[in-house]
């Protein structure tokens, strides 16, 4: 193989790659806003909770890779998941599951009773992604995505319009909800 200069390169064999870290995250959100901005279309509501809750962030070496953020709602032991994204070019390998999995023990373990999330109608993946670990749809918030809500016009995903977001909670508390098995493809 050859990269944009010319020079050979080969890839780690995966043995030798750096492995993915997860942990909490402390510092400035600054150098994480390119990364939550692939998880949303609005850089004023972006701006609105950028700072707010607290982050996982996932790396490898010095790379970002993804990230989640955790915010308590108004409710004792909820919490929303306001943003989380994970680097295109590293989706499908796990890093949203450990992400998300390390939210839930976290939350969990501190006497958590739920955890929210809120996403596009139209996003059929985040949906199905949600809905494998658990979580419930509960409602729909009508014309989320807006010009006035600071949304662009026009946004799409899988040729769907972006109008809709649907809330989908999951309870932590019930002792009900199980963790899927993500060891073979689906």
């Amino acid at each position: 193989d050859r990269d944009v200069t010319g020079v050979q390169t080969c890839a780690l064999p995966i043995s030798m790659a750096p492995a993915v870290r997860v942990e909490w995250y402390a510092g400035s959100r600054a150098p994480l806003r390119a990364l939550f901005a692939l998880a949303e279309d609005s850089p004023a509501r972006l701006d609105s909770y950028l700072d707010a809750g607290r982050v996982l962030l996932a790396t490898s070496g010095d790379q970002l890779l993804g990230h989640l953020q955790l915010v308590a709602t108004a409710h004792h032991g909820e919490a929303e998941i306001t943003n989380m994204a994970v680097r295109e070019d590293h989706q499908g390998s796990g890093i949203g599951a450990r992400l998300l999995t390390t939210a839930i023990a976290a939350l969990t373990d501190e006497g958590g009773s739920a955890l929210w999330v809120g996403t596009a109608s139209a996003d059929i993946d985040n949906l199905r992604f949600y809905q494998r670990y658990g979580f419930r749809m509960c409602s729909v918030e009508r014309d989320a995505f807006t010009i006035a809500s600071g949304y662009p016009p026009g946004l799409r995903v899988d040729g769907i319009d972006i109008r809709d977001r649907v809330w989908l909670d999951r309870r932590l508390d019930s002792g009900t909800d199980r963790l899927p098995d993500t060891s073979a493809s689906h």
